[in-house]
């Protein structure tokens, strides 16, 4: 397209975001008009992309951080050929492909669910670096971002990452049209208090006016011919460009145009451009090898000691050499996570995301949106810094595997700063989410091998210190299960336990059993699904369940346990023992006392349960 043409398409992708906004009643189509041309120029010129074949693995990527303006990537689909006319007037309708802010789950050319601004960037980083550290590929990275999300911390954590990679395919587009939802930006026009804050991070800077189509072209050419570092094309805009009523005024945004038809007869009325996006370059094909086969796990003796995270981080290291799809990300904690092992070994598919948590998250979406397994960890307390991209990773329908070490009281003297007891509630809550809780090594390494071939969020809950191997090397741990440690047909209670808190709930029953009260056992390892038949099993045959957790009562082990009969059976008598109080620092042991959750804790109110059954 030649430069009237680009001016002419611009245009058409307006009209068509006033329009789609108009028949929607909804939506944000001021922000969509401000960046027309930049989209314009990008699709035309520059992007190298196979609508036919969105998994090309040679595609370009875009990522539309400012997921509102999803009028305008409609249009540009449109005008690309991949949707007709008909289905772009379907936005924000029930059942339409075009939701209000865009997800990949029915739109193959989508890469990952966008709407939570400052995201954009951060996922973006993960795809340049699987393109550059995994793939060896050339395929480039476009992310087109607003200026109001760069407010978010997230977006400078991604900035030093990419930076820092050296990642020269990956181009950002700040799309500075001066206003935000509630009025102007810190910086409004001020360019160069943006391209400042890029360049403080290393990145090659452009200024331009986003509304000349020539100046954007050259930019665009810039970032390409770029070498060693990102480039941050940072554009001037006028919100609501081309409707004198709305441009560059205030109160107007997330609303449809008052006067839709009369400001589509002002942007020259509608108009048919069909956009000839380049093919990918053959070249830009992946490289990378993702071998596969069954993993030889690492094994242990019963009665060994040994602590979950290192059983977690051998089993990654023996996980990552049967499969080449197998990425390990760490928050910089690899030493306590035992991250470290799988670095040792595979130091090529292990990626240092240093303390920014957020970031590791982000990147891992980022790379298995290219087909690659990550597995992210860090202490379970610091990802819920990360909540807010592992909730929009759900969203995306995006499948990692996130690990939290550290968990509960146990830690012991570090104290409350670094204990994990919100974590199992975080998880639980995410949509389709799979989380674990392993109490032994044979265990933990069974169910990391496991997490690789699951569907969506997985999370696997480990423990900083030693603890009694308890299950044999061949000990199968499906997904959705629990284990059955000690019952008879005399039990009068069932103790429900997971990770930490289950050699307390078996030394517990051992005591009880000398107080001639049978207890059943239960290792609810797989908190999420939960067991239900074995549960329920357990509250017919005993009437009482106990559950004891190194977390929260909220959202815990004792919820998963009482959602069990939230079917409308009837609901057994149920205790829960959990951390009720703020720790200190104080040792494992003291710890686990001062919360009520050690053996003799759990004894006691064993006794106290059971002798208040019999008298009632």
């Amino acid at each position: 397209m030649n430069a009237g043409e680009l001016v002419e398409l611009g245009q058409q992708l307006r009209v068509d975001s006033v329009r789609a906004a108009a028949a929607a009643g909804s939506g944000h189509p001021t922000s969509s008009m401000s960046a027309a041309d930049l989209m314009a120029v990008l699709f035309a010129r520059h992007f190298r992309y196979d609508f036919d074949r969105p998994d090309h693995p040679a595609n370009d990527r875009f990522v539309l951080s400012k997921g509102h303006a999803s009028p305008l990537m409609y249009a540009t689909y449109k005008a690309a050929g991949a949707i007709d006319d008909e289905e772009l007037l379907t936005f924000r309708e029930n059942g339409s492909r075009l939701e209000g802010h865009p997800t990949p789950r029915q739109l193959p050319w989508v890469e990952t669910a966008t709407g939570s601004l400052g995201q954009g960037l951060p996922v973006g980083v993960g795809i340049a670096l699987a393109g550059k550290r995994l793939d060896h590929a050339d395929y480039r990275v476009w992310v087109l971002c607003g200026d109001s999300e760069l407010a978010e911390g997230s977006v400078w954590e991604a900035a030093e990452h990419a930076s820092y990679e050296n990642l020269d395919r990956l181009t950002v587009v700040v799309d500075v049209n001066r206003l935000g939802q509630r009025g102007p930006t810190r910086h409004g026009h001020d360019l160069d208090a943006y391209a400042r804050r890029f360049q403080a991070f290393g990145w090659h800077t452009v200024e331009v006016d986003g509304h000349d189509v020539d100046a954007v072209d050259r930019a665009y050419g810039e970032a390409v011919s770029t070498r060693g570092r990102p480039t941050a094309v940072i554009a001037r805009t006028l919100k609501g460009k081309g409707v004198e009523s709305v441009q560059d005024r205030e109160g107007l945004h997330g609303k449809p145009l008052p006067e839709a038809e009369e400001a589509v007869a002002e942007l020259g009325g509608p108009r048919d451009l069909r956009l000839r996006v380049s093919p990918p370059s053959p070249d830009g094909a992946p490289s990378g090898r993702r071998s596969a086969g069954t993993p030889d796990l690492p094994r242990w003796d019963k009665g060994e000691e040994v602590a979950t995270r290192n059983a977690f981080g051998e089993a990654l290291a023996a996980l990552g050499t049967a499969r080449g799809d197998i990425v390990a990300l760490d928050g910089e904690v690899g030493d306590s996570t035992r991250a470290e092992f799988f670095a040792k070994e595979h130091p090529e598919r292990y990626i240092e995301c240093y303390i920014a948590e957020q970031q590791m998250v982000a990147a891992a979406v980022g790379i298995a949106s290219r087909g690659w397994t990550p597995y992210a960890s860090t202490f379970a307390a610091f990802l819920t810094r990360a909540h807010d991209f592992i909730r929009m990773a759900s969203v995306s329908g995006s499948g990692i595997n996130l690990v939290g070490s550290h968990a509960g009281v146990a830690i012991g003297q570090d104290g409350p700063s670094q204990m994990g007891l919100e974590d199992l509630a975080m998880m639980r809550a995410v949509h389709g989410s799979t989380v674990l809780y392993p109490c032994d090594a044979n265990q933990t390494a069974r169910l990391v091998a496991a997490m690789a071939d699951l569907d969506g969020i997985r999370y696997l809950r480990t423990s900083r210190g030693e603890s009694a191997v308890i299950y044999g090397s061949d000990e199968e741990f499906p997904v959705g299960g629990s284990k059955v440690l000690r019952s008879s047909g005399s039990d009068r209670l069932t103790l429900v336990a997971a990770g930490v808190t289950v050699p307390e709930a078996l030394a517990a029953a051992q005591v009880l059993e000398g107080d001639g009260i049978a207890v059943r056992v239960i290792d609810l390892y797989s908190v999420k699904p939960v067991d239900r038949e074995t549960l329920r099993t357990a509250a017919e045959e005993t009437g009482c369940l106990m559950t004891v957790e190194d977390h929260h009562p909220e959202g815990g082990l004792g919820d998963a346990v009482a959602e069990a009969f939230g079917d409308g059976r009837p609901v057994p008598r149920l205790v829960r023992l959990a951390v009720r109080t703020m720790p200190g620092s104080a040792s494992p042991e003291e710890q686990l006392h001062g919360a009520g959750i050690d053996a003799a804790s759990i004894a006691a109110a064993g006794r106290l349960l059971v002798g208040e059954a019999i008298v009632s």
